[in-house]
């Protein structure tokens, strides 16, 4: 029995199992004391995700209810940690937090392009946060987290195309109160959090939350001894709460976040990852290690890589400051027939992000820490009004609303060429063509022994000693150039989008009979971006090497010639975009919507069937080096130059991607009772469009995917980006996603609670890909992708958790203990989905034991989370820029797309453990 099948049938033996019933939490401001004392009978959370305060068990949608409970005992402190909670949740995050993905039944969006909104939304207490990366700040304190699955936009202001989470947070009391907890574990964790609550007048209260967290780094970089992927950082939120009368309530909200860290170290991936990785850390068969180990890399870079030892350049740094602010203010007002809802919010998010750009000891490329770094900055304002009521005796409860967004995103890139790259290039280049053992020389101008040197550059007898001919001192020349591009790069190049975003929705519930509902939702979006760009490069290199080396792109020279230019223009590094600004604009308008048919038997049992329609924006990438590529054909020549295309602004079209969008189906029972509740969902979306993000080594590719219903005969799978094209007319959906959901819970003791979810889900590509509605070719490093299922899609997730809160005595003391796991099959975690990225399945199991006081006033807690020490990687990528010679013999293309690729990984959090101390007053 293979792995992935023993985990599946380890799920599904579970779910035999009593499960936990969701613990009862007070409704917010709009909820009835009626439908209260309902969910409590249930043993149900009271949740507003159709925007009225029902009961979990009755609303006809796929929904995770998580509580404030739940989150305490898991050690919950962003949407991250709801992994553990929430089978078909995954989140994840790579080259900086801010890059944080967040995927629903395996549909995400990559966060490494700011470009791209998220197919996941993230809402705080109603308020849209512009990328899902943004929600691994710090949280406060929270009353719930509600996780929608399936296309959202007739109820929150933001539409999303594959779910959303909104966190709700705890508002203002109008009784004195608060809490304090203090956290120690090992790496140094220091963790202390607090609030304060209650009236300044009779009719208006406050709140005050707060959060530090400082511990050192999972990563040891042992070059310049210190840690990486630290903590340190503090978070703010004040509240008022101003109720002068039952019918107006205003909330008025401010929050601080600040992040002075280090973040995010990456390692080598080896066979111990995954055997497809065997052969590319030899030095006898690759020869990128060569080069490597020549420049000065540690052999022990490329062993052991949950050792957690990295080995970046002298002097670089991962070092970033993240500042993320806002305020927002929200007015619930009851007009008599209908209540009217305005929530009206500011937010502006920063973070600036240094790096060793290439994650190895060898200088290839960097980005310095401070403001000459990476930095994007979103200025986010929103305003959403809704106004609801009932009509016709209360058989019909309707909402109509709109949605305003205005978003400023400034991205500024300094990404230079490190102190070694040229010599490392010319070293790629020498293992790359061949050439003998004793041309290779490390520590020579351009990677070449002066005895390589001379047999390149004799031009007296070609024949005899120069494999390039006549030509042989142009191109040790083109050589030489390379070595001299160090340190050059981007000098504040200024990405600008602007985005205006405005829409009309509307929620009706008819209730046609006592038992019988009909939902009908309708959006309508308009989305508008504008776009600038300016450039400022000082990698003079490259127009030399145009200028000198294109003549020889119609020779027999042309791969020296060519992979010279590469090399020296890679992503359009160029000084020949000095001064060019380039702008753009887009404008879309869509229409959405959902029906809803739902039916309750009996009082406990709900069923229902949906269809909705999803949506999220196109855009722009922002990424020079998909302008085109340094070589391409015009007019059946190959070319260079921007000049040769009309310029940069006659290429700012390839930059646009299209809008994704998702028709999705859904089927589902739920039950609940004081004692049981299940819920199962089985669903089928079909993406058309679907926005993809991928690293190929160089740089970053944007395009839309899309399927072909004629048979491409293998083209979309082939090296060639000319071939696979498909008519329009014959373009449809190019991923699909299928499966069944299942969540259960039971209580069969006042303090026994246990819990489970199970999801089975086929995500996954269609056969013969194409890359955007038209029909153009998919990009070639894309090919393993038609038929595959989607990264980070895995086929089975099983998560359980259980409570058990036992008396001691009766002096109102309880023990606690909790635990809680996540069990998931194999899946692939890299968007290209070479083979070297596939993680196994594994198990992730945390706990926490303790003790507490009457009503909780005091708690005395030790936890731990991943207990069984479980190693996997988040996400395995392209290390950038080091690929070596391709040898077909040694690194097939069934096994081996990448030829001599070498990869690194992102990897998740090793165990933790340690105690909290906890009082509430």
């Amino acid at each position: 029995m293979t792995k992935t099948n023993w985990l599946l049938s380890a799920a599904l033996f579970a779910l035999a199992a009593p499960v936990h019933a969701q613990d009862t939490q007070s409704a917010s401001s709009t909820a009835a004391p009626a439908a209260a004392e309902q969910a409590a009978n249930a043993g149900d959370i009271i949740v507003t995700a159709t925007r009225r305060a029902e009961a979990l068990s009755d609303v006809p949608i796929a929904v995770s209810a998580v509580s404030s409970e739940s989150l305490q005992n898991s050690g919950a402190s962003d949407i991250r940690q709801l992994n553990q909670l929430a089978p078909s949740l995954l989140v994840s995050s790579t080259g900086s937090e801010a890059n944080g993905s967040a995927r629903i039944r395996g549909i995400g969006t990559v966060g490494d392009n700011p470009g791209l909104e998220s197919s996941v939304a993230v809402f705080v207490d109603g308020v849209y946060r512009s990328r899902s990366g943004i929600g691994l700040n710090e949280l406060g304190e929270v009353e719930r987290i509600e996780v929608l699955r399936g296309p959202q936009g007739t109820l929150f202001g933001r539409n999303a195309s594959a779910g959303l989470i909104h966190i709700i947070t705890k508002k203002p009391s109008f009784t004195f109160g608060g809490f304090g907890e203090f956290n120690y574990g090992n790496f140094d964790y220091i963790r202390a959090s607090g609030a304060v609550t209650g009236p300044l007048t009779e009719t208006l209260a406050a709140r005050l939350d707060a959060v530090y967290v400082n511990r050192d780094g999972f990563y040891h970089d042992v070059t310049n001894n210190t840690d990486v992927n630290d903590r340190n950082r503090y978070f703010v939120r004040g509240q008022l709460l101003y109720e002068p009368s039952q019918d107006l309530s205003v909330r008025i909200i401010g929050d601080y976040t600040h992040r002075n860290e280090k973040c995010c170290g990456a390692v080598y991936i080896d066979s111990s990852v995954d055997p497809a990785n065997r052969n590319l850390l030899d030095p006898t068969k690759n020869s990128i290690i060569n080069a490597l180990l020549g420049l000065g890399e540690p052999a022990a870079a490329f062993s052991n890589p949950f050792s957690r030892n990295i080995y970046p350049t002298p002097g670089r740094s991962y070092k970033g400051i993240t500042r993320d602010w806002g305020l927002s203010g929200e007015v619930n007002w009851n007009l008599g027939g209908a209540t009217l809802t305005s929530i009206t919010a500011y937010r502006d998010y920063t973070s600036n992000q240094g790096s060793d750009t290439d994650y190895s000891f060898v200088d290839i490329l960097y980005r310095a820490p401070g403001k000459s770094a990476y930095q994007r900055e979103f200025r986010t304002f929103t305003q959403e009004l809704r106004l609801q009521g009932s009509a016709f005796d209360s058989k019909l409860d309707w909402l109509v609303g709109a949605y305003f967004a205005r978003e400023k995103l400034d991205l500024t890139d300094n990404l230079k060429f490190g102190s070694q790259y040229g010599r490392f290039a010319t070293c790629r280049l020498v293992g790359a063509f061949g050439f003998p053992s004793s041309f290779f020389s490390p520590g020579s101008t351009a990677c070449l022994s002066p005895t390589g040197r001379a047999v390149l550059s004799n031009a007296l007898a070609p024949a005899v000693n120069s494999p390039f001919g006549a030509a042989g001192p142009a191109i040790v020349a083109g050589f030489d150039r390379l070595d001299s591009i160090n340190n050059l790069g981007d000098n504040n190049a200024l990405y600008r989008q602007n985005d205006t975003n405005y829409a009309f929705f509307t929620h009706n519930i008819f209730h046609v009979t006592d038992t019988f509902d009909v939902t009908l939702g309708l959006r309508y979006t308009h989305d508008r971006k504008k776009f600038a760009a300016s450039f400022n490069n000082t990698n003079t290199v490259c127009p030399v090497q145009q200028a000198n080396l294109t003549p020889f792109l119609t020779t027999p020279l042309s791969a020296a010639a060519g992979a010279l230019i590469n090399l020296s223009c890679q992503g359009n590094a160029t000084s020949e975009l000095n001064g060019v600004t380039i702008n753009d604009k887009r404008g879309e308008s869509e229409f959405t919507g959902t029906a809803v048919a739902s039916w309750k038997p009996s009082p406990d049992w709900l069923l229902y069937a949906s269809y909705s329609r999803g949506y999220k924006a196109g855009g722009f990438n922002l990424d020079r080096s998909a302008l085109k590529p340094p070589i391409f054909i015009v007019n059946g020549v190959p070319t260079t130059t921007f000049a040769a295309a009309g310029g940069a602004q006659a290429l700012v079209g390839n930059l646009q991607f299209d809008q994704e969008i998702n028709d999705a189906y859904e089927v589902g029972v739920k039950y609940s009772s004081r004692m049981f509740s299940l819920n199962i969902a089985a669903f089928h979306q079909r993406f058309s469009d679907f926005q993809l993000n991928t690293f190929n080594g160089s740089v970053f590719l944007v395009q839309n995917i899309n399927g072909c219903s004629l048979d491409l005969a293998g083209a979309d799978r082939d090296t060639s980006a000319a071939t696979g094209s498909c008519p329009k007319n014959k373009v449809g959906p190019g991923v699909f996603s299928s499966g069944v959901e299942i969540e259960s819970s039971i209580r069969p003791a006042r303090d026994l609670s246990i819990g489970l979810g199970v999801t089975v889900a086929n995500t996954h590509y269609r056969h013969d890909l194409v890359g955007n509605s038209n029909g153009v070719p998919l990009d070639p490093a894309l090919r393993r992708l038609p038929g595959s299922k989607l990264s980070n899609a895995p086929a089975a997730v099983a998560t359980g958790s259980l409570t058990w809160t036992p008396p001691i005595g009766d002096s109102g003391i309880t023990g606690l203990f909790y635990v809680d796991g996540r069990v998931t099959s194999d899946y692939n975690t890299g968007s290209d989905l070479f083979p070297q990225k596939q993680q196994d399945g594994y198990a992730v199991v945390n706990g926490r034991i303790g003790i507490r006081g009457p009503e909780e006033r005091w708690a005395l807690e030790f936890f731990v989370q991943n207990l069984f020490k479980q190693d996997y990687t988040q996400v395995a990528f392209n290390t950038p820029f080091q690929a070596g010679a391709a040898n077909p013999a040694v690194f097939p293309e069934a096994q081996y797309p990448g030829a001599s690729q070498i990869f690194s990984a992102f990897l998740a959090e090793p165990r933790t453990y340690g105690v909290t101390l906890r009082t509430r007053f």
